[in-house]
């Protein structure tokens, strides 16, 4: 039976959050994105309200990438934030192959991920021309479903993750599950006493 670890992206192997940090980084290099932020503020204010869900709401924000250079600026903006993946994290000091899954989206993880060896990723996935959601946004449960579809034969050594409360179902694959603090540092915890 083949053996994986699996990772949260944001705030566990990357110290910050890369979807909102690559929507700065593309409103700095691609100025003219600007125009749908009336659009992306009231989409927001609707989704807040209960309108709609945060799949919907993930579709109507990322609008912007169908007005870039989606590659060009994938590119540049790991080229500019490579460093802020923690140390422990790199190739060689992974002991079984890295199952990442994370909300962020599929288009902007997978080139860090193929600069870092990671094995698999499961991501929020986007059609790069409509900017649409394909599936659901991959949080929580849909972690959960993805994984099970793509790996349900295998041993989930280690978890790492920032989120006790929205992470809970990840950390059950795991033997070990480790909590990933602000700075880096892994915290080692017993499942069952997490959660009674």
């Amino acid at each position: 039976m083949r053996e994986v670890d699996i990772y949260d992206f944001d705030h566990t192997v990357f110290s910050l959050d890369s979807g909102s940090l690559f929507y700065l980084y593309c409103l700095v290099h691609n100025p003219w994105i600007i125009v749908l932020m009336p659009f992306q503020l009231i989409t927001g204010l609707f989704y807040v309200l209960h309108f709609y869900d945060l799949t919907r709401e993930k579709s109507f924000f990322f609008q912007y990438i169908r007005l870039i250079n989606l590659k060009k600026n994938v590119k540049g903006f790991w080229d500019r934030h490579e460093k802020d993946i923690f140390p422990w994290f790199k190739t060689e000091k992974r002991e079984r192959p890295a199952v990442i899954i994370s909300a962020s989206p599929e288009f902007l993880l997978r080139e860090i991920c193929d600069r870092l060896g990671v094995e698999h990723l499961i991501a929020t996935r986007h059609d790069p021309k409509t900017a649409v959601l394909i599936g659901r946004n991959c949080k929580i449960e849909e972690k959960v479903r993805r994984f099970q579809e793509q790996f349900g034969d295998c041993r989930v050594v280690c978890v790492y993750s920032d989120d006790l409360k929205n992470d809970r179902p990840i950390y059950s694959f795991g033997e070990r599950c480790f909590l990933v603090l602000k700075n880096g540092e892994r915290k080692e915890f017993r499942f069952d006493e997490v959660y009674k």
